[in-house]
């Protein structure tokens, strides 16, 4: 009777699971959201949402996007936010493109604050723009872990 009951708990636990749309790999870890990739030209669009103080994030957090593509940061939710890079973290040489593709900086490598609901910020890498990994962040929600990758490729 015992061994049933368990194995009654681990079924619900797993169709709980389903429902909410988690997936689990073999090793039963749960996986890293996949980046989404886009073409040259393309406009990708990145939410950026929060609850104003314990919650904020860029989704999706990672994107991969051909040179050429124009990434549009809009902020849905628990504003200010900006998209601001680590010099240290993006590809070597790409300092200069980066700071082309951003208007109205507030600074290097970091843009100014989306302050009202719905406000876009775009960020375009050139079509010349050196592939690899741009890690970004917000400012205003750092300590909360609001960072997004964009690779590109």
């Amino acid at each position: 009777m015992r061994l049933t009951w368990i194995a009654t708990l681990a079924t619900l636990a797993a169709l709980g699971a389903l429902a909410c749309g988690e997936k689990k790999t073999e090793e039963g870890q749960t996986p890293q959201p996949e980046a989404q990739t886009a073409a040259p030209g393309a406009v990708v669009e990145v939410r950026m949402t929060g609850n104003g103080s314990t919650m904020a994030a860029f989704e999706p957090a990672a994107i991969a996007v051909a040179p050429g593509t124009i990434v549009r940061f809009i902020n849905a939710s628990g504003g200010p936010h900006n998209v601001a890079f680590w010099g240290d973290s993006i590809p070597v040489g790409a300092a200069t493109m980066l700071n082309a593709g951003m208007p109205n900086r507030m600074d290097n490598l970091s843009g100014p604050f989306a302050t009202a609901l719905n406000e876009t910020y775009d960020v375009t890498f050139a079509a010349d723009a050196p592939k690899g990994a741009y890690k970004g962040y917000c400012l205003p929600h750092l300590a909360l872990g609001m960072k997004i990758a964009i690779t590109v490729q």
